[in-house]
Order: C-alpha cells, then structure tokens, then sequence
C-alpha cells in the first residue's frame, strides 16, 4: 500500500526559473459569487449589483464583476501550486485588469516563475518572484499581477503534521 501527500505549495529548491504552473480546475464566477463579494467588501458600486445600471449608464451594457474578486480568485488558484507553504508573501509588485469579467465567466489561471534569490539574512528561505495571469473561457487574459513570496528552503520546511495517527487503515 502506498500512501500519497497531496503536494500543496513548494520549497525554494522547487522553482526553476521559466517553470510554468497550469492550475486546475477553472471557477466559474456567478452573479451570487459577485455580490456577496462586494457586500462583504462594502463595495457598493451600481455597476457590479444593480443590473437596470450597468445595462442603461456603463460602457459595457452589462454588470461587471468586481475587479477585487478576480483577482483574488486568480491569486487563490496559484496557492496550491506556489504559496500553499509559503512563509509570507511579501508583495503584489503590479496588478492589472486587462479585460472586464462578467457574470458567468470562466476563469482559469498560470504562473511564471521569474526569479528566485537566496535570502541574505537567513540561511533557511529565499524569494521567489513569479508572475500570475488569469483568463476568461475565450482565451483573454483578464487579471496580471507580479507577485514576491518568500519561502522555505527544504531542508528548513516545518514537517506536514495531523490531527489524528498517521495510519487510520489498520
């Protein structure tokens, strides 16, 4: 029998430079998904909550998903495979909407591995800099940001532990 960690985030050594992350699965962004953002953000603004709005006073015609929300959904698609064991993220260094999203869109996710530099106060971390971008299910990018996270090296990494005895199948 063999027993699997999911993989979630990665050590210094882990990223390559030119290294692309494909995340999976896409989110689907639906108009209840868009309005609880905003409200628990208390952005109020017509054109993401008030449909008769957007339609007659926006250029797009139509409700416009809070910009906040894609990029958080885009950054969150990137945990599991850049930050999910990170030590901090340091900075969001840029951050770009490049095309509206709407209600019922699609949105799917890659980062970039830019860089990566040893810390020189620590031995046991370094920064990595990677860039992220979000499509919509028509291909267009809709969200970029650049991004420095710094993380463990692995041979500092805190062990994954659990709540319960490692061998529950017995």
């Amino acid at each position: 029998m063999t027993t699997y960690d999911r993989p979630f985030g990665r050590n210094f050594e882990d990223f390559v430079p030119g290294d692309i992350y494909r995340h999976w699965p896409g989110k689907t962004i639906t108009e209840a998904d868009d309005h609880l953002f905003c409200m628990i953000t208390m952005n109020h603004h017509p054109l993401h909550t008030n449909a008769f709005f957007a339609e007659q006073d926006s250029v797009q015609g139509r409700n416009v998903v809070v910009g906040n929300l894609v990029y958080s959904l885009v950054l969150g698609m990137s945990v599991p495979d850049v930050s999910g064991s990170a030590i901090a993220n340091l900075e969001i260094e840029s951050l770009i909407h490049r095309h509206p999203t709407f209600h019922g869109d699609t949105i799917y996710a890659e980062t970039k591995v830019i860089e990566k530099v040893e810390s020189k106060s620590r031995d046991d971390r370094g920064v990595v800099t990677v860039e992220t971008k979000g499509f919509n299910q028509d291909g267009q990018e809709v969200c970029f940001f650049r991004r420095k996270v710094m993380v463990w090296k692995e041979a500092f990494a805190p062990a994954r532990r659990l709540p319960y005895a490692g061998d529950v199948w017995s």
